[in-house]
């Protein structure tokens, strides 16, 4: 599998959503799609690390299945508001290793 940036996974998942989804949610629908997925991922760390152990009856996740989710869901989001994450991400390590660089 090929490495894409952030811009051509962002292209990417707009041409599925605009293809198969038939466009975005409205951005409170795809909060609430994000809110879920987090919910589910915490429910996964917990399960593999916390003190609430998965039941038999529930079929098996993966956690990086998981992030993917998220992660989707995000890219989403961006998209719906012409949010450029690449761009976005770029501001925010540039603020980590500038401004935040002797706070960790």
């Amino acid at each position: 599998m090929a490495d894409y940036t952030l811009r051509e996974v962002q292209q990417q998942v707009d041409a599925w959503v605009l293809e198969v989804g038939k466009g975005y949610w409205s951005p409170h629908e795809m909060l609430a799609r994000l809110v879920e997925e987090v919910g589910e991922t915490s429910r996964l760390i917990n399960h593999l690390y916390g003190p609430k152990k998965k039941k038999n009856s529930e079929s098996a996740q993966e956690l990086s299945g998981e992030l993917a989710d998220i992660l989707f869901a995000v890219i989403c989001l961006a998209n719906s508001q012409g949010i450029d994450l690449q761009e976005a991400f770029e501001q925010m390590m540039t603020k980590y290793t500038t401004r935040d660089k002797e706070r960790y």
